[in-house]
């Protein structure tokens, strides 16, 4: 079964750092595009974060380039994503997500973990 498990969430301050880690099973991580997203209450989910084989990162949002950084482990099997300089804007839920069809640049099916929540207090 293909799978992936979000982890790492909680609250910290303005300014603070977390690392969220994508646990994943059940497929050769390095075959496959991870993308993290996160979703606000009463907002659509949106892109924040993508890794493949040929796309070491990818930021889909303005806001958290240069605090933001994806990575991966294949020997783990785990897909990391470093926040620092956080803000109350970034509290969401975050998802990790395998793209089973298409790659960073061009979107496919997709199966999504069940999240973390992530609070940045003022």
């Amino acid at each position: 079964q293909v799978k992936v498990v979000e982890s790492g969430g909680g609250l910290v301050q303005s300014g603070g750092s977390l690392r969220l880690s994508c646990a994943a099973s059940g497929f050769t991580l390095d075959d496959y595009a991870i993308r993290w997203s996160r979703q606000a209450p009463g907002k659509e989910r949106e892109g924040v974060s993508c890794i493949s084989r040929s796309d070491g990162g990818i930021n889909d949002v303005d806001s958290v380039k240069g605090r933001f950084t994806i990575s991966r482990d294949n020997a783990k099997n785990t897909v990391y994503l470093q926040m620092n300089s956080l803000k109350p804007e970034d509290t969401s839920v975050y998802y990790c997500s395998v793209d089973l069809g298409g790659t960073c640049r061009s979107r496919g099916l997709e199966v999504w973990g069940q999240g973390t929540l992530v609070t940045v207090s003022s």
